[in-house]
């Protein structure tokens, strides 16, 4: 992929469901973003401990498979990666207590999402990243 490749802004992805996951990765290259795919916030936020200064949006399912929800993932990113753009989705209505919980600064998506919609967020992550996340603790 060259150094090009390398200097890309990187895109998470937490999804259990790999037809899901495998679609939004497919959207998010189209936005000049390298991918990164995770099917549980625990692999996400382990990704994050050694290369959050490389990561520009995270975009999470709300319902996956292990412990921590998206919902949880997003809060963690907020607090510990402040300049991560974060975007949640969920194809189930999500509780008013869920929707309580999210931060102001991360967005709900309702799947079925469009692509438009995220590479909108896509966007705004890219161009909304300070020269920042190196120079921040972790």
């Amino acid at each position: 992929m060259g150094q090009r490749g390398d200097m890309r802004q990187v895109a998470l992805i937490v999804e259990d469901d790999p037809d899901v996951r495998e679609l939004a990765a497919a959207i998010l290259e189209e936005a000049d973003l390298r991918v990164v795919e995770t099917s549980s916030a625990e692999e996400a936020l382990a990704h994050l401990r050694q290369h959050a200064g490389e990561v520009a949006f995270v975009f999470a399912d709300v319902r996956l498979p292990c412990p921590m929800s998206g919902v949880d993932l997003a809060r963690s990113v907020r607090l510990k990666w402040p300049w991560i753009r974060t975007i949640v989705t969920s194809g189930s209505p999500l509780d008013l207590d869920d929707l309580t919980k999210l931060p102001r600064e991360v967005r709900f998506m309702p799947k079925p999402w469009r692509a438009l919609d995220v590479l909108i967020e896509a966007e705004r992550a890219v161009i909304g990243a300070p020269e920042r996340q190196a120079d921040r603790p972790a």
